[in-house]
């Protein structure tokens, strides 16, 4: 194989020859048995946001092995491990390592039946129902090969671990705790996500906004309560709420421009204790996503407007005005940056085929990697998506992934082998050819 290695080390960065390509995907290949054991074992253990500790160990254990300088326990329980190779840029590449509080429903023989409590409180199965065990696996493979290939690139390499993506913390939490400045400080940002919405081993991209800002707003609404029986001696919440509820409908479909994205969905609704009492109070729990600070913020500012006026029409006090709280933590949206995606989509249709490489609409998700590019917008950031969908699952549904189950399904099971080896592949061409650039 090092009869394979040019000295021009531009071509060899790029992987851009066919031989090249066949060494990395062979490579790969070569790992696999050892990849889908430890895919199995992290679906088997999975942990909750911010209680990451076996997965961390496992990630930390086989980075030093390979020659990696491992630090553990960064921002609560994330790994980092860097590989310092010569002059360049310096490239991190993540990985997140929670688990939901979701009961496994897929059959699969090595499912979880794991039971854990989170951070609020809620005990609960646990299940890697967003398949963050597949990009851990993964995150193994890619450890392998660049070490291996040393040879041919070089800078720095950031590998980290990180938590609490499901609850929005752990890129927050690592960056507090100096991850851009007890480590190398990245040129570079890539990651990627397993899809629900692409065959398995396809590749896809979008450039430029790709996941949304996300807000969690709660709406106290207050009224006058009293007898059901004499709703006249009342202000009743449940009817107020009600109407809330219905004209936060025209913030996107009235207010906003229709070629601007935005959502907000009321996910929550409790109010009252019995049939024959009108309660003091109803509560609402909203999720609010949009692209851009200014939809953010006008979204925000409706919400307030809207729930006050209501309240007004109804008749209720002054001091009983509905009281709303936003998250202060909220998930800014995740932007892929243009140089970065546009290159690294050509390496992979170069190094995969145009076949399996697509351009997808950016969607309403929300991803705690983009605090990376937030933290210093000079960083050049990527993440894009690698389909899990069994394809003969996706030739019955005919290619509709509405009719499969999503993300965070308990029926969510991907086609393990084929979502690592590719992603551990791109990720590969991905870095490199970061390195070979430069």
């Amino acid at each position: 194989m090092k009869t394979l290695l040019f000295a021009g080390i531009t071509a060899a960065l790029t992987m851009s020859t066919p031989a090249l390509a066949q060494e990395l995907n062979q490579a790969v290949r070569g790992d696999m048995r050892d990849l889908m054991a430890l895919y199995r074992d992290l679906h088997q253990h999975p942990e909750l946001s911010m209680q990451e500790t076996r997965s961390a160990g496992l990630l930390a254990a086989e980075a030093r092995r390979l020659g990696f300088d491992v630090t553990t326990g960064v921002g609560g329980t994330g790994v980092v491990a860097v590989l310092r190779n010569g002059p360049g840029p310096t490239v991190l590449l993540r990985a997140d390592m929670d688990a939901l509080p979701v009961e496994e429903q897929t059959g699969l023989p090595f499912a979880s039946r794991a039971r854990g409590t989170s951070l609020a409180g809620v005990e609960s199965g646990i299940m890697h129902a967003c398949g963050h065990d597949t990009h851990m696996a993964a995150w193994v493979g890619v450890a392998r090969r660049l070490a291996a290939m040393r040879s041919q690139w070089s800078g720095t390499l950031v590998m980290i671990g990180q938590p609490g993506e499901e609850v929005g913390l752990g890129a927050k939490a690592m960056l507090e705790d100096g991850l851009f400045t007890r480590f190398p400080k990245p040129s570079h940002v890539i990651a990627f996500h397993d899809s629900a919405m692409l065959p398995a081993g396809v590749i896809g991209y979008t450039v430029g906004p790709t996941l949304a800002n996300v807000d969690s707003v709660d709406i106290l609404v207050r009224g006058v309560g009293g007898h059901g029986a004499s709703p006249h001696t009342t202000r009743d919440p449940i009817v107020l709420a009600s109407r809330i509820v219905t004209s936060l409908q025209t913030l996107v479909s009235r207010e906003l421009d229709p070629l601007d994205s935005a959502v907000v969905t009321v996910g929550s609704f409790h109010g009252g204790t019995k049939h024959n009492i009108i309660s003091d109070e109803a509560r609402l729990q909203l999720t609010v996503r949009s692209y851009t600070p200014e939809i953010r913020r006008q979204l925000l500012d409706g919400i307030a407007r809207i729930a006050r006026g209501e309240a007004i029409a109804a008749g209720v006090p002054e001091d009983r005005m509905p009281i709303i709280t936003t998250e202060p933590n909220y998930t800014p949206a995740t932007v892929n940056t243009e140089t970065l995606t546009r290159s690294t989509a050509a390496r992979f249709r170069e190094h995969f085929g145009a076949d399996r490489v697509r351009e997808v609409r950016p969607i309403m998700a929300g991803e705690d990697f983009s605090q990376y590019h937030l933290a210093d917008p000079s960083i050049e950031s990527l993440i894009f998506w690698v389909g899990g969908v069994p394809q003969d699952r996706w030739q019955a549904a005919n290619g509709d992934a509405t009719r499969l189950p999503s993300l965070h399904s308990p029926f969510w099971a991907p086609d393990a082998e084929p979502t690592i080896a590719t992603a551990t592949e791109a990720m590969v061409v991905a870095a490199l050819g970061v390195f070979g650039r430069h």
